[in-house]
C-alpha cells in the first residue's frame, strides 16, 4: 500500500460511530500505517433529525483528547497518532465555530459542509420538491460561502459530499455541470493557502469515483493546488485505508507528486 497515512478517521467519540479508538489504532498498525489522524465530528448547529436530537454531533473534546493522548503514548513506538477534528462549517454558526477552532491545539482541522440551511443532504427531505441539480447547486453555493467566511481550517473535506446521497448519486453528476461554482471554490481555497482532501469513503456509498471526482482534482492541480490529504472517512476498523490504492492511482493520474499530513497545523509533504 503506497499511502501509509489515514487522515480522516472517526471513533465512538463521533455521533455516528461505535468504534473504540484503541481497536482503530491496532487495525491501523496491522495495516502498516505510519500515521493516523483522528478527526471526530463536531457540528455545532446540527438540526434535529429522524435519528435523534441535534446534539448527536457535538463532540466532548476533553474526553476525546484525554483518550487520544493516553493511546498516543501507549503506541508511540509503533505509530504516529494525531489530534484532529472534522468541523462542520455553516455561516449561521460562524461565531461559535470560530471560537471552538481556537480552543484546542489541534494538529489538523478538516472543514466540512454537512448542513445546508438547516438540512443535512444525508436525508431525502433535502432533495424533495426540486431537481437533483438544484439541490447539488445549493450545496456547492453553501461550500463557497463557508470557504469565503471561515479561515481556521486546513483542508476542505469531501468537497462533493452531497453526491453520496442524491437520488441518483453521481450517475448524472459531472464537474462540467457545476464548473462555474466549483472553480470559484477551488480558487478561493488556493488563494487562502488551504487544501482539499481526497476521501475514499464515497465508494462505500456506491459512488463511481472518490470524493471529490477526478475531474475536480485535476482542475485543482491545474489551478495551482498542491495541498491534498488522504482519508478513508472510516467509522469502523474494517474501513481504515480502504481504497487507498485507487486514491494513489487517481492522485498520480492528476499529476500530484506528494500528499500531505498536518501536525501542529503545519503541512508535511510525503512523496507518492
Amino acid at each position: 500500500m503506497p499511502i501509509l497515512s489515514d487522515c480522516h478517521l472517526h471513533t465512538a467519540h463521533s455521533g455516528d460511530s461505535q468504534a473504540p479508538m484503541e481497536e482503530m489504532i491496532i487495525k491501523g498498525i496491522d495495516l502498516g500505517l505510519k500515521t493516523m489522524c483522528f478527526t471526530e465530528h463536531h457540528d455545532i448547529d446540527y438540526p434535529d433529525s429522524p435519528d435523534g436530537p441535534g446534539s448527536m454531533f457535538l463532540l466532548n473534546t476533553d474526553s476525546y483528547l484525554y483518550e487520544l493522548l493516553a493511546l498516543r503514548e501507549k503506541y508511540a513506538d509503533r505509530i504516529r497518532i494525531l489530534f484532529g477534528v472534522e468541523l462542520g462549517l455553516t455561516a449561521e454558526a460562524f461565531r461559535p465555530v470560530s471560537v471552538y477552532a481556537k480552543s484546542y491545539e489541534f494538529d489538523f482541522i478538516i472543514g466540512s459542509s454537512h448542513i445546508v440551511h438547516g438540512k443535512d443532504p444525508y436525508y431525502p427531505s433535502y432533495y424533495e420538491g426540486r431537481s437533483e441539480e438544484a439541490a447539488y447547486r445549493e450545496y456547492f453555493e453553501s461550500v463557497l460561502e463557508n470557504v469565503k467566511k471561515f479561515s481556521n481550517w486546513d483542508v476542505y473535506g469531501h468537497l462533493d459530499y452531497v453526491v453520496r446521497y442524491g437520488p441518483n448519486k453521481d450517475k448524472e453528476y459531472t464537474y462540467e455541470k457545476y464548473k462555474d461554482i466549483l472553480d470559484e471554490i477551488l480558487v478561493q481555497i488556493i488563494e487562502k493557502g488551504k487544501g482539499i482532501e481526497i476521501n475514499t469513503g464515497g465508494l462505500k456509498s456506491g459512488l463511481k469515483e472518490l470524493n471529490p471526482a477526478t475531474a475536480i482534482l485535476k482542475r485543482y492541480k491545474e489551478l495551482g493546488g498542491e495541498i491534498i490529504t488522504v482519508g478513508s472517512d472510516a467509522h469502523a476498523p474494517a474501513n481504515i485505508s480502504a481504497h487507498f490504492d485507487k486514491a494513489y492511482d487517481v492522485l498520480k493520474e492528476c499529476g500530484f507528486q506528494y500528499y500531505t499530513i498536518f501536525e501542529k497545523r503545519t503541512p508535511e509533504f510525503i512523496k507518492l
